[in-house]
């Protein structure tokens, strides 16, 4: 019984690692989503046959590592802030992630998500280097999609 436990155990991480990717995250900028030291998994070929959609929370590679940012505009979108609220294609997207109370009135572009690329944020704008900062991201740069927290930090629970 014992054997076979540990031999499910063994397959289960294979499947894991050869189809995902266990990541930490490092800092506030996805909060209240995903907390400084949370753990989650990358799906790495989730973007191999289709690209993001608006909404995934992806990994990409950023100037300094890997960030987690969530994809708010993909090509061809317009984007911009306005008095802090999220604006795609001329309508303003609820954004229920955002805790809104932390949101200041900043305003950002309009600009227009190029074709290959996707236009990220944090879910804590007022701490968050995304495209506001970087410009939008290329498909290219993508590491994957995050599908699940495997833990969250320590004293969340």
């Amino acid at each position: 019984m014992l054997l076979s436990i540990a031999g499910l155990l063994v397959v289960l991480v294979v499947v894991l690692l050869q189809f995902g990717e266990p990541m930490r995250v490092s800092s506030s900028s996805m909060e209240p989503t995903l907390k400084s030291g949370d753990q989650i998994l990358i799906a790495t070929r989730a973007y191999k046959s289709q690209g993001p959609a608006r909404g995934d929370l992806v990994v990409f590679d950023g100037p300094d590592g890997a960030l987690v940012k969530r994809v708010a505009a993909i090509a061809g979108d317009e984007v911009g802030i306005e008095d802090g609220q999220l604006v795609v294609n001329a309508r303003i997207v609820p954004e229920r992630a955002v805790d809104q109370s932390t949101v200041d009135g900043m305003y950002y572009g309009p600009v227009t998500v190029p074709s290959g690329s996707v236009f990220v944020l944090g879910d804590n704008r007022a701490n968050s280097v995304d495209s506001r900062t970087l410009g939008p991201v290329p498909l290219d740069a993508l590491i994957g999609q995050v599908r699940i927290r495997l833990w969250p930090s320590p004293g969340d629970l």
